[in-house]
């Protein structure tokens, strides 16, 4: 009987180790991105659909009216940031990151990664919040508003 007993507590032991597990992030850990994030059971998925940037002047047009890239991305991810805390999540749970940029006039058309980059480095892979999601980035034609450059949508994970 004491044999059962045991060999229960350790399987009891054991599904909770199961359940104690962790979300795992891998890649180059120099790399300001996850290249592969797991997500094991007894999490919960929060979807936070694509958000763009708030209006900073509301007297401009075009890009004006949003800012630069970077300012948009860090629009962006605050706006991110309440729709994560309204669910109980915070920056650190998002996972997958797709981040949509419209080519800048100022740069010949051309996508800001660089200013986008140095956004999206003020919330993840920092000493306070080092989590890093798997992301990817893409230039596409137009936005909702003429002057939008950025929109961003994540998936998060927290723990149930």
């Amino acid at each position: 009987m004491k044999r059962l007993i045991t060999l229960a507590l350790a399987a009891c032991a054991l599904a909770g180790a199961a359940n104690a597990q962790e979300i795992v992030r891998g890649g180059d850990p120099k790399s300001p991105i996850a290249s592969v994030v797991t997500v094991p059971a007894g999490f919960d998925t929060i979807y936070v659909s694509g958000m763009t940037p708030p209006v900073i002047d509301d007297k401009a047009t075009g890009v004006a009216k949003f800012g630069d890239t970077k300012t948009q991305t860090l629009g962006v991810l605050g706006r991110i940031e309440t729709a994560l805390k309204s669910q109980g999540a915070t920056m650190a749970d998002v996972v997958m990151m797709r981040v949509l940029l419209v080519g800048d006039p100022a740069k010949g058309g051309k996508m800001d990664f660089a200013g986008m980059m140095e956004g999206y480095k003020t919330y993840f892979g920092t000493a306070t919040q080092p989590n890093k999601p798997s992301r990817i980035t893409s230039q596409i034609t137009a936005l909702v508003q003429d002057g939008m450059l950025v929109e961003i949508e994540v998936q998060a994970a927290k723990k149930k």
